[in-house]
């Protein structure tokens, strides 16, 4: 009997072990594909500051660890400045509008990019960990300028962006005030809504499969990136969270749980009938009402 059971159990490993092979190799793929963005599969620039008619400069800045990184500074008319950071895979011209809008109530905006995305140099991804240097390094830059209020100086971040100018506000406290708009909470809180959406797999297997090769390419814990405890250390600073509750790309719920673990003050806008980062185009006289309001309430005290 005991034969016969270990010819069975030998077959099943048989039959699932290219099974599990293949969902590994899948898994593997799949993660290196989301951490990486190299210069051959990122998008052309298709407009720049003055097809919205303002006035700007290209400039640069180098991080720590040496990567050039490109960005445009839109000069301020009352010392106030924004640094205006991207989302995920994505570049400077997806902040024009927000520029623009800006613009027209005196701000100044540096429109910032980080490693791996746009024209600036890097390959790989890490959602903060790393970026941070490249914020850093943009913050150094606004701080240089004669022209720059350093008592105002603000952020304004979308999707991977919110969730990074929340990580820069925490460790500097330069940063006067912070909007972030659809930020993830953490990599746990929203890996399997985001696997969905980029890749179109289940959940299961593949988020811990992913979470595995992930950790292994970039060599830290993805538990490590956790906006949660990041955005305690801005209190008494102010931040503000825009979450839609028809999200995709990251977890619904979190604007919520950043909401709860940030210090006062705070403001969380959350409207259950938006999807990813549709404020600004769903509700645009409301949003410029709500962030030019918080920014000029907490930069100019107005």
């Amino acid at each position: 009997m005991r034969r016969v059971l270990r010819l069975v159990l030998s077959g099943l490993l048989l039959l699932l072990l290219p099974t599990g092979l293949g969902l590994t190799a899948v898994a593997r793929s799949q993660a290196h594909a989301m951490i990486t963005h190299p210069p051959a599969e990122r998008d052309p620039l298709d407009a720049t500051p003055a097809d919205f008619g303002l006035p700007y400069e290209e400039v640069a800045v180098t991080s720590p660890d040496g990567l050039r990184l490109v960005g445009w500074y839109i000069p301020s008319e009352n010392g106030a400045v924004i640094l205006a950071q991207h989302g995920y895979k994505s570049d400077r011209t997806s902040m024009l509008e927000e520029a623009a809008m800006l613009h027209r109530h005196g701000y100044g905006v540096l429109l910032t990019t980080v490693r791996a995305h746009d024209r600036s140099e890097g390959e790989t991804i890490s959602f903060g960990y790393y970026e941070i240097q490249d914020l850093e390094a943009w913050l150094a830059y606004l701080r240089a300028r004669p022209d720059v209020d350093p008592e105002r100086i603000g952020a304004l971040g979308t999707s991977m962006g919110g969730t990074l100018v929340i990580y820069l506000a925490s460790r500097n406290p330069e940063v006067r005030a912070v909007v972030a708009h659809s930020p993830f909470s953490s990599i746990d809180d929203t890996v399997e809504t985001s696997v969905r959406y980029f890749t179109g797999l289940p959940p299961f297997p593949f988020v811990p499969l992913m979470l595995f090769w992930a950790e292994r390419e970039l060599g830290f814990d993805s538990s490590l990136i956790d906006a949660k405890v990041w955005i305690r250390d801005i209190s008494p600073r102010p931040v503000l969270i825009l979450q839609g509750g028809r999200d995709v790309v990251v977890a619904p719920d979190s604007g919520r749980l950043l909401y709860e673990a940030a210090g006062e003050p705070k403001e969380l806008w959350y409207d259950p009938d938006l999807g990813h980062a549709e404020f600004d185009t769903a509700l645009p006289q409301a949003f410029e009402r709500r962030v030019v309001g918080f920014f000029d309430r907490y930069l100019l005290g107005d």
